[in-house]
């Protein structure tokens, strides 16, 4: 991963998004790091994520994500984050943003959260602990049911913990991953983005 790279592409989106935050943390909200570009780059490129999509990011830090996707694949995306300070600085970022206007940002706890029907996708980088990651998927589905849609869900750099937890969850169906161990230099299996489908109102082929 190139420090080069992160730079430029905050230049470019007109964001400040990089840098480690431990503040806040505990443990059940874990630390901010902002999701490499070249991840998000390999995400964007998938074509699971589409203009008429709507992203919702768990955690979302300083909107990194929801900036870069919204530019990159002209979604909407909504960033969910709980520390004042951090949203403060979100919110800054969107007032800069070259595409702000296509992101919303709410402060909030991500287990608080209820889902609008158009929301679709969601994006998680070990936002919290496993015991709140329960109840945001427990809110998730029941959206699914009040409002039957196909949900797309990305686990980037995922636990084993997370991935024991989210094969026990009837509703969800693992579909794809996103290999993104080879754009790091440490030989690391977890560098992988892991997709989870709620619902089937498009064939796999389809997504694509």
């Amino acid at each position: 991963m190139s420090n080069v790279n992160e730079y430029n592409w905050d230049k470019l989106l007109k964001i400040k998004t990089s840098g480690r935050d431990d503040t806040k943390a505990d443990q059940y909200c874990y630390p901010y790091e902002p999701t490499p570009y070249c991840v998000l780059e390999r995400l964007a490129n998938s074509g699971y994520i589409k203009k008429n999509n709507c992203v919702i990011d768990y955690g979302c830090g300083k909107g990194r994500v929801d900036f870069f996707l919204s530019y990159q694949t002209r979604c909407k995306s909504v960033g969910i984050e709980y520390d004042e300070r951090i949203y403060k600085d979100a919110c800054n970022n969107q007032d800069t943003a070259v595409s702000g206007s296509r992101t919303e940002f709410l402060l909030q706890k991500a287990e608080t959260y209820s889902l609008e029907k158009q929301e679709d996708r969601m994006f998680f980088f070990n936002p919290f602990s496993i015991e709140i990651l329960r109840n945001v998927i427990a809110r998730i589905v029941q959206s699914y049911y009040a409002e039957p849609r196909q949900m797309l869900l990305f686990f980037y750099y995922p636990s084993d913990e997370y991935i024991a937890y989210l094969m026990t969850v009837d509703e969800l169906t693992f579909v794809d991953e996103i290999e993104c161990m080879d754009l790091f230099e440490e030989n690391n299996k977890r560098e992988r983005i892991m997709i989870f489908e709620i619902g089937n109102e498009q064939k796999s082929d389809e997504i694509i």
